[in-house]
Order: structure tokens, then C-alpha cells, then sequence
């Protein structure tokens, strides 16, 4: 592969100059010289190469202990030995020390070529492996915390649908900003009908100066700008130093909470370090402020629901009271009207011809039947439950 970089490691410049010019710096290969073991020692620890091509023979070191010493850097560079032809034994000797491939001098042109490339096939493949492992634990890590933050937006899903404590839920809205976003501090603004403010209504990790501002109108300095687009808002660096946030932090992402197209909260987070919020990690606030806007819109249900319920309730102990009023008022109607009647048919006010004595009968009887019919409209078992109920 062109621009691979070789350390060639010989002390006879013919040598040198057969490898290195005349051979592999043709084929894009950048091969640097050094001709004696010290020097290549300290290079190869400032910079490796992703080859060495070593002479067996130096001035300075024998073959045997530049390999021990290349053992001891713990160097994971492939090594080629050149050795004169008959000394086989130190090629061998060269081998168990470390050693991957040999050359037996003088070389042909070829040989030297093929050698190399066989020692750098295995580099290609050993980098290659290695970074496909690395994209690999990327790849997992990014997984991993996908599924991370699918579990909180579920489990935030499910809180929103259970949790009938309103403070409760904003503490869970903002412990799931948090971990979504990687964030340090969190809090969250609601829009005051009757003052028209926008209030603290949680917060997370905010300091005291900010954190007394609790059910309070709080100027933050950024959420007035997402008020008035009603578009998320996400800002780091010199950017954020204009604005009092930049004392608490350095990145940060300002989110609305809408129904339709009215901002009723803004949800912000602030990382404490200068990494700026990703548009995946956007995406996933504005999630969790829809969560935010559904909750708020169900508490709002529910209030309705439980006045009108109260409502249903009060119309319904009115109407038992109405009715027992009637039924007392009626009863005591015919009580009253029996009384004079029962005299006047026992003739204690003077004595009473057979027509009229037919007549009130009739009237007597009229009025009895009117009793059953009361109690028919209003049973016992509902006068009482009106009575229990007011």
C-alpha cells in the first residue's frame, strides 16, 4: 500500500541503497535509513513503523540483542532479518526471538518486494480487523444506548398515563431529559394563565440562586426566544457566553412544550462541558417534551372531568332534594285535606244527606290514592341516599 512507512536498519549504504532508492521507494513506499541500533531504537519508540527491515550484522549491536530490545518496547511491528547467505543458524536464532520473515543477502529485487508485501498483507489485516472491532463497539455502544433511551421514553410513556401527581411526573420528565441528552442540569417552565408568566415548575441540579425561583416567573435569558418561535433551540460556545446560562454551563438546549401550536413550557437542559447537542439527541427532547404537553393536557382533563363530575353530583342531590320537598309538601297537602274530611263524614259538624255523603267518600278516596302514588315517585331507599348524599 503506497505510503507505508518502512525502517530499514543497515549499516553498508550499498545495501541501503539497493532496498530502499532502487526497490520499495519506487513503489510509494517511504523507507527511512539508519544505520546503526541506538538510533533506530529511539525512533522506533518516538514514531513506529509499520515495518522493520533489520540487518542481522551492526557495528553496535548484535542481531540477537536488537531483538531483545525490540521485545522489550513491546513493539507490534513486523520484522525482517537480513542476513548473509550460510547463516542460516542466526536466522533461525532471529526467529524465535521475534522475527517474521527473512532475507538472505544479496536479494533480488523481487524477493525484497514479495518479503515486504507479505509482512504488510498481515499489518492490512491485523488494522483492518482492528478497525472493524472498533466500529463494531461503536456500532454496540450506539445501540446499547438507543435502546437506553427507548426504555426511558417507554417507561416516561407509561408514568405520563399513571402518575397522578403532577410534581412527581416533572421530576420524572426531567431525570429522563437528563439521561437522553447526557446533560447536567435540567429544568422546566409552565405558562401561568392568570399572569401570563412563565414559571419554574421542576427543576434538576439548578443552583440555590436559581432553585428559589421555585413557582416563581424565571428569566433564563434563552427560553423567550423558543417562546416566540416556538422552535427548539440549541446553543454552546461563544454563542451562550451573551446569556446568563453561560455561568451554569457551556452547551444548551432549549425545547417548547406545545399543544398545537401554543407554547404552554419550555423544557432546557445544560451540559456543563462545551460538547454541543446532537439533532438525535434533539429529537429525543422534543419527544419527551410531547410527553411533557400530554400530561399537562391530561391533568387539565381530569380537573374538567372532576369538576364536571362534581357538577353531575351537586344536580343530582338537587334533584333528590327537589323531590323530597314534594313528596313532604303533597304528603302533608292530603293530611291536611283527610283531617276535616274524616270530621265532617263522622257528622261532628252536623249531620250530612246520602249525596253528600257519596260525594266525599269519593273525595276521601281520591285522596288516599294519591299517598302510594307519592312514595312510588320518591322510594325510601332514594330518600335516604339523598340524605347521605347531602
Amino acid at each position: 500500500m503506497a505510503g507505508e512507512r518502512i525502517l530499514l536498519i543497515e549499516s553498508d549504504p550499498d545495501v541501503s541503497d539497493v532496498i530502499a532508492r532502487q526497490t520499495l521507494q519506487p513503489l510509494g513506499y517511504r523507507v527511512d535509513i539508519v544505520s546503526e541500533a541506538g538510533g533506530a531504537i529511539r525512533q522506533i519508540v518516538q514514531s513506529p513503523p509499520d515495518l522493520i527491515l533489520t540487518a542481522l550484522s551492526l557495528p553496535d549491536l548484535s542481531g540477537k540483542d536488537l531483538l531483545v530490545a525490540f521485545q522489550s518496547q513491546n513493539l507490534d511491528v513486523p520484522i525482517i532479518v537480513l542476513a548473509p547467505k550460510g547463516h542460516e543458524p542466526e536466522v533461525i536464532q532471529a526467529f524465535r526471538l521475534g522475527a517474521h520473515d527473512y532475507l538472505l543477502w544479496p536479494a533480488r529485487d523481487a524477493e525484497i518486494v514479495a518479503a515486504v508485501e507479505r509482512a504488510l498483507r498481515r499489518v492490512r489485516e491485523r488494522r483492518e480487523r482492528e478497525r472493524l472491532d472498533a466500529q463494531l463497539r461503536r456500532l454496540n455502544e450506539e445501540l446499547q444506548r438507543r435502546v437506553r433511551d427507548l426504555s426511558t421514553l417507554l417507561a416516561l410513556g407509561k408514568a405520563v398515563l399513571s402518575v397522578t401527581d403532577q410534581r412527581l411526573l416533572f421530576q420524572r420528565i426531567l431525570d429522563a431529559a437528563l439521561q437522553v441528552s447526557e446533560a447536567n442540569i435540567a429544568w422546566l417552565l409552565l405558562h401561568e394563565e392568570k399572569s401570563k408568566a412563565y414559571l419554574l415548575a421542576a427543576h434538576k441540579n439548578l443552583p440555590a440562586a436559581w432553585a428559589k425561583k421555585l413557582n416563581q416567573p424565571l428569566d433564563d435569558g434563552l427560553s423567550q426566544f423558543v417562546i416566540a418561535s416556538g422552535e427548539t433551540l440549541v446553543i454552546h460556545g461563544a454563542a451562550l457566553q451573551r446569556f446568563k446560562v453561560a455561568s451554569l454551563g457551556k452547551a444548551a438546549a432549549i425545547v417548547p412544550v406545545k399543544v398545537q401550536k401554543e407554547v404552554i413550557g419550555v423544557l432546557s437542559v445544560l451540559r456543563t462541558a462545551e460538547k454541543p447537542f446532537e439533532q438525535a439527541e434533539q429529537h429525543l427532547l422534543e419527544a419527551i417534551a410531547d410527553y411533557a404537553s400530554i400530561s399537562l393536557v391530561n391533568a387539565q382533563l381530569f380537573r374538567a372531568f372532576e369538576k364536571a363530575a362534581e357538577l353531575a353530583q351537586q344536580g343530582e342531590r338537587r334533584q333528590v332534594e327537589l323531590r323530597l320537598s314534594l313528596r313532604k309538601t303533597v304528603s302533608e297537602a292530603i293530611q291536611t285535606a283527610l283531617y276535616p274530611l274524616e270530621l265532617v263524614l263522622k257528622e261532628q259538624v252536623g249531620p250530612l244527606t246520602e249525596e253528600q255523603r257519596r260525594a266525599l267518600r269519593l273525595v276521601e278516596s281520591s285522596l288516599r290514592k294519591l299517598q302510594p302514588l307519592i312514595e312510588q315517585t320518591l322510594p325510601a331507599s332514594d330518600a335516604t341516599s339523598g340524605a347521605s348524599t347531602s
